[in-house]
C-alpha cells in the first residue's frame, strides 16, 4: 500500500528542509507536485514547469557568465545544457528528497524514463512556485544551493556530441552526419523523439530525448561511443 504523501503545513514544513524556503500559498505548492497523469486531480504542473524552466535558465546562465568570466559561449552554452538537463533535474529531485512529495499516477512513477520526466517537471515546477510565492532571490537562493556546486565541480568541460560527431564524421567519411526523425510517441506535453544518424559508411544509430535535440544529441553520443570516439560516459552532456 502507498505511503500517503503529507500536504498542507506538513508539506510545507518538508519543503523548507528540502529547498529553505517556507511556502505562504499552499496551493501553489501542491500544484507543482502535481503531475497531468495523477488521478482525481483538478490541477497539473505544466504550466509552472513551463516558468520554471525560463527561470531556472535565466538564474543558471548568470552564475556561469559571472564564474567563468573567460569562457567562450560555446563553452558556456555546453555547460549551461548539462546543467538545466532533465537528467540533472531529477538527479536533484532526488537528492532534495521530493520524489516521495510527487502526485503523478504509479505507472508513469515506476517507468525508468518516464519518472525521470516526472521528477524532472516537478523540480522545474516547485522553482517556479517559489518564484511565484516569494520573486525571484527566493528562486535564485534554491538554485544556487544545489546548482552552484555542479558547476563547480565539473573540472572537464563536456563536448557538444553532435559537434564532435560532426567533426569525426569530416575526417572519418568526409560527410556530415545526416539526422532523421523515426519516431515520436507520448502525449503533447510529455512527447519522445526517436532519432537515427547516419555517416556515410557507418551502421546508424539511435537515439532518444524528450525533444528533437535531446535525441539528435543521444544518438551522436551512441555512434561516438560505439566508434570508440568517446571510451567513457563522462563526455556526455
Amino acid at each position: 500500500m502507498a505511503l500517503k504523501r503529507p500536504t498542507g503545513e506538513a508539506l510545507a514544513a518538508a519543503l523548507a528542509t528540502a529547498t529553505g524556503h517556507i511556502f505562504r500559498d499552499f496551493t501553489l505548492m501542491q500544484r507543482a507536485l502535481t503531475h497531468s497523469s495523477a488521478r482525481g486531480k483538478t490541477y497539473d504542473n505544466e504550466r509552472l514547469e513551463f516558468l520554471g524552466d525560463r527561470v531556472l535558465g535565466l538564474v543558471v546562465t548568470e552564475m556561469l557568465f559571472t564564474a567563468y568570466p573567460d569562457a567562450t559561449q560555446g563553452e558556456l552554452a555546453v555547460r549551461l545544457s548539462a546543467l538545466v538537463s532533465g537528467a540533472t533535474c531529477a538527479e536533484i529531485a532526488e537528492q532534495i528528497g521530493l520524489v516521495p512529495l510527487i502526485h503523478a499516477d504509479s505507472g508513469v512513477r515506476q517507468a525508468k524514463a518516464k519518472a525521470r520526466n516526472v521528477r524532472a517537471d516537478a523540480i522545474e515546477a516547485l522553482i517556479a512556485a517559489i518564484y511565484l510565492d516569494a520573486g525571484l532571490e527566493a528562486a535564485r537562493s534554491f538554485i544556487l544551493r544545489y546548482w552552484e556546486p555542479l558547476a563547480q565541480a565539473v573540472v572537464k568541460v563536456p563536448r557538444d556530441p553532435k559537434t564532435e560527431l560532426q567533426e569525426w564524421a569530416h575526417q572519418a567519411a568526409q560527410a556530415a552526419p545526416a539526422y532523421q526523425i523515426e519516431g515520436r510517441d507520448g502525449p503533447d506535453h510529455d512527447p519522445l523523439f526517436t532519432v537515427s544518424v547516419a555517416v556515410t559508411g557507418f551502421e546508424p544509430a539511435i537515439g532518444r530525448g524528450r525533444s528533437k535535440r535531446e535525441a539528435e544529441q543521444s544518438a551522436a553520443a551512441v555512434m561516438l561511443r560505439r566508434e570508440g570516439v568517446w571510451e567513457d560516459e563522462g563526455n556526455e552532456t
